[in-house]
């Protein structure tokens, strides 16, 4: 296994509980990072369910699950909701840590929310509420960052200047060497949203 592995999953096999049928059946896989990485398929193959392996929320299956150089894993996803009782801009603010403060306007900007940073969470729009929550999860420190659907709702062209920017990003992350740059997989339906 070279240094700059992240997962190593071997033979993993996995059944719903109370279920006969195989979600999983000795599968193995291999993600090196750090970078931008992509989990595509149609509904009901068992992607969110993978992506509960990696995070640990999922411990009773077979196989092994091997994380190096991985110690914060964040997980959001479509439906999830921020706190009603500020604004968007200063939840955004007040959860942001210290070190990625001057990170929050390109953010917010990458992601068309300029205009609703004075809004209540529940004035936003489904696309909008799921962008803004993303933006929230960019902002924290992780090593290993899964994004579950977390761009449902949102219109295909904002999707792909999304999906562009942070593809980018890593790139220029990577050619620099920046020594620790995080490694995000996106779960996804279709595979035309990444293109």
């Amino acid at each position: 296994m070279s240094n700059n592995m992240l997962l190593d999953c071997r033979d993993i096999s996995y059944k719903y509980p109370g279920s006969n049928v195989e979600v999983f059946k000795d599968m193995s896989y291999r993600l090196s990072g750090p970078g931008f990485h992509a989990l595509f398929g149609p509904s009901g193959v068992g992607k969110t369910t993978l992506a509960k392996m990696m995070t640990g929320d999922i411990k009773k299956h077979g196989g092994v699950i091997h994380k190096s150089n991985i110690q914060r894993v964040l997980y959001t996803h479509n439906l999830e909701r921020i706190p009603g009782w500020s604004t968007v801009g200063e939840h955004i603010a007040n959860t942001t840590p210290d070190t990625n403060k001057a990170k929050i306007e390109d953010l917010i900007s990458t992601f068309g929310m300029e205009t609703h940073t004075n809004s209540q969470f529940s004035q936003l729009s489904l696309g909008q509420q799921n962008r803004i929550n993303l933006v929230r999860y960019m902002l924290q420190d992780f090593d290993l960052l899964i994004m579950d659907e977390s761009l449902a709702n949102v219109d295909e062209v904002t999707k792909e200047h999304i999906i562009l920017k942070m593809k980018t990003t890593f790139s220029d992350l990577l050619k620099r060497n920046v020594s620790e740059p995080n490694t995000i997989i996106i779960i996804i339906r279709q595979l035309k949203q990444i293109s």
